[in-house]
């Protein structure tokens, strides 16, 4: 993780969880925060904006996390200009990015809004997105693993060491969950069930892909347990069962989209999400 951590704010109280998140992140790597508010227009014309409302200020903002962590070094930067752009600006001086994934858009639609979106899908670092239900006070800090989504045949090299390196700073272990499915694509649909040596072989054999794939970071992080996870079902499906037990969920990003498991994660996931390009 580089020099500092930026969170973005904004007049929700979702906000208050995704920068609660950072500033504990922040201690535990004595990192300095940013918290960073973006206003789409001057404040003087906030007043005539729908809704009528100020928000609090960055400065506002980092005075109440610094009396709630003390021992945080923070400091607020307000902006002025289209928010998706800022925040990438902001990002890439940064070693991570937090956001909560909706913001003050409200309960309706899509647990990830389009600010979260548009950030997670172009930030040239990782992204780390807090859904509402989580945080310091919700028990997320006390969870006992990191969760890394792994193809064992083709690793997002950037996820698993982004993933090894919060095992590390959290001091906790690291769940490796790779899935699969059977050789055959029609044998859900067979009219008896596979053979129970058969699946086992199958199963083996993954753990021993697993297994190989991840000597590389075993070697260069030692001191983190690692739990090795193959599971039967679909990734997103495997990962977001994951989430409940996870303080962290680490998934890689291609390079110009979520891809379908990263978007089905961050709409499901009971923890907060990096998102790591690679």
């Amino acid at each position: 993780m580089g020099e500092a951590i930026v969170v973005g704010v904004d007049g929700s109280a979702r906000s208050r969880v995704a920068a609660d998140w950072a500033a504990v992140e922040a201690l535990r790597g004595g990192l300095p925060l940013q918290v960073a508010h973006v206003s789409p227009v001057p404040a003087r014309e906030q007043l005539t904006t729908w809704p009528y409302r100020l928000e609090p200020s960055a400065a506002l903002w980092a005075k109440l996390l610094a009396e709630l962590h003390p021992g945080l070094r923070v400091e607020g930067v307000d902006r002025t200009g289209e928010v998706v752009p800022t925040l990438l600006s902001l990002a890439a001086g940064a070693g991570l990015l937090v956001l909560g994934t909706r913001g003050g858009g409200g309960p309706g639609g899509p647990a990830v809004g389009p600010v979260a979106h548009d950030v997670a899908v172009s930030a040239p670092g990782p992204v780390v997105l807090v859904p509402d239900g989580t945080g310091r006070a919700h028990g997320a800090h006390r969870r006992d693993q990191v969760v890394c989504g792994f193809d064992a045949r083709d690793p997002a090299g950037a996820a698993a060491e982004f993933a090894f390196r919060a095992a590390e700073r959290h001091g906790v272990r690291l769940r490796v969950v790779h899935a699969w499915r059977l050789p055959s694509p029609a044998a859900r649909w067979m009219p008896y069930a596979v053979p129970e040596e058969d699946r086992g072989a199958w199963e083996d054999q993954e753990v021993q892909v697993l297994s190989d794939a991840l000597r590389p970071w075993r070697e260069r992080h030692p001191r983190v347990a690692v739990q090795p996870d193959v599971v039967l079902k679909s990734p997103a499906a495997a990962l977001t069962h994951a989430s409940a037990a996870a303080r962290l969920l680490v998934v890689g990003r291609g390079r110009d989209s979520l891809g379908a498991v990263a978007h089905a994660v961050l709409e499901h996931a009971a923890c907060p999400v990096a998102v790591v390009p690679g």
